[in-house]
């Protein structure tokens, strides 16, 4: 490491040669995933043993996953799965870490320990003498604190961001990887179903002028941001913890402005961002949005600072006390918890504020369709929002409101919006148990 703090250029094999048997190595998150050094690491698969990498929503296949099918030289944890991430696990080679994502920065100051190397994308360092880590700021910084060596591998395709810790200082920094300024990777967005549209139409009515919205990731919070834009609704402002490409539309179409927001007025807040290379261009140098720690955006007491906050999040199954599942399915990791239960309860403090769960009411399984309103939670599946946190539930059938009603009035509600050929054995099993009690009607 340079005794005088002043990064040092070298090449992406030195770099690896940083790394050593046993080390635990960071990649960040989303966009900041390097490919020259985790190139150059997989190069040295011969020379190493349980190297654990760390890394969050991976975009694309990382060498060195793909050059050791064993797992006897790389071990890979993540923090949130991607479907890359997905199949890895399936194949035994990756391994959930669970978290609250807003909690990711203190996981660091506080429990992570060792961080050996951290190897991060940036923008090339500015004339001030800062690398900005782009649309992601999420944990970095706290990352970065804890780390024995930091390396940036630097690329002239990550948009430069405005907003808090989305910069390392020269100072902060040992080595410097030129990069290969290819485009990043982009994430597909879903196509919009028209159960989505029939999801988003329900939620459209419970939002307000001036509302401050959370919208997660997927098609039902696609057709949302589809639906907004043509909603008539105006000076509605975004406190979200991924920005996705619907939200570029929402700002361009003026249905966007933050005018009405109590804490960063006029800005789209987010953590990080994940989408299309339009949605990266709009990112580039855009006064109008700010990118913030996810500590920061994610924090209940600081999302219920603004009035009105609406979060939209998808869950995939839900049982007839409002327990909602959305991260697993059954023993099989899906996801991750990520910003869901924090941002149901900020939504839930803030003034006039709102969190809805949405899902569409059926899924197809070995061809047969089955309900995802279920009188028990498959097993080993994973609750991801509390019964007593749910509010609104919207399915293509109807939404409902839990916050205040009992068991059974919550088993009967979740039932009225269920498939119509689920609702009567629904109904039938709720009674058998006692959820709803033999004489309620």
């Amino acid at each position: 490491m340079p005794n005088d703090r002043t990064p040092r250029t070298i090449t992406p094999d030195e770099a690896a040669a940083l790394v050593q048997p046993g080390h635990w190595v960071d990649y960040g998150g989303a966009l900041t995933y390097p490919d020259l050094f985790d190139q150059a690491l997989a190069r040295r698969k011969s020379e190493l043993r349980s190297v654990k990498i760390r890394g969050c929503v991976t975009m694309k296949p990382r060498a060195v996953i793909e050059c050791d099918p064993s797992g006897e030289h790389f071990l890979w944890f993540n923090w949130h799965f991607s479907a890359y991430d997905r199949a890895k696990n399936l194949d035994g080679r990756c391994n959930y870490i669970p978290m609250n994502f807003g909690e990711a920065p203190d996981y660091y100051r506080r429990f992570i320990d060792p961080v050996d190397v951290v190897c991060i994308k940036t923008c090339p360092m500015d004339e001030h003498g800062w690398f900005n880590v782009g649309p992601t700021a999420a944990y970095l910084k706290a990352m970065t604190e804890r780390a024995r060596v930091v390396i940036v591998e630097t690329s002239r395709a990550v948009p430069y961001a405005f907003g808090e810790q989305c910069a390392l200082h020269a100072s902060e920094v040992d080595y410097v990887v030129v990069g290969d300024d290819a485009p990043l990777p982009e994430l597909p967005n879903p196509p919009i179903t028209e159960t989505d549209r029939q999801v988003a139409n329900r939620i459209i009515p419970e939002i307000e002028d001036g509302a401050c919205v959370q919208i997660g990731i997927g098609g039902m919070p696609n057709a949302v941001c589809a639906v907004l834009k043509d909603s008539g609704l105006k000076h509605l402002g975004i406190h979200t913890e991924m920005f996705v490409d619907g939200m570029v539309d929402l700002i361009e179409s003026g249905v966007v402005d933050g005018s009405r927001k109590n804490i960063n007025r006029g800005l789209a807040v987010y953590t990080f961002a994940g989408g299309s290379q339009r949605m990266y261009s709009f990112l580039d140098r855009n006064t109008a949005t700010q990118v913030h720690p996810v500590d920061y955006t994610n924090d209940p007491a600081i999302i219920a600072r603004n009035d009105r906050v609406v979060a939209i999040n998808n869950t995939t199954q839900i049982d007839l006390q409002g327990q909602a599942a959305s991260e697993s399915d059954g023993h099989r990791h899906l996801t991750g918890t990520g910003g869901q239960l924090q941002f149901v309860r900020g939504a839930y403090a803030s003034r006039g504020g709102k969190a809805f769960i949405c899902l569409a009411s059926t899924y197809e399984r070995h061809g047969q369709r089955k309900s995802r309103i279920v009188l028990s939670l498959t097993e080993g599946n994973v609750v991801t929002t509390p019964r007593t946190d749910t509010m609104y539930v919207v399915t293509e059938y109807g939404i409902v409101n839990l916050k205040g009603k009992s068991l059974a009035e919550r088993a009967t509600a979740l039932i009225s919006i269920a498939h119509p050929d689920f609702r009567e054995d629904l109904e039938r099993d709720a009674r058998r148990v006692g959820l709803i009690p033999k004489h309620w009607v």
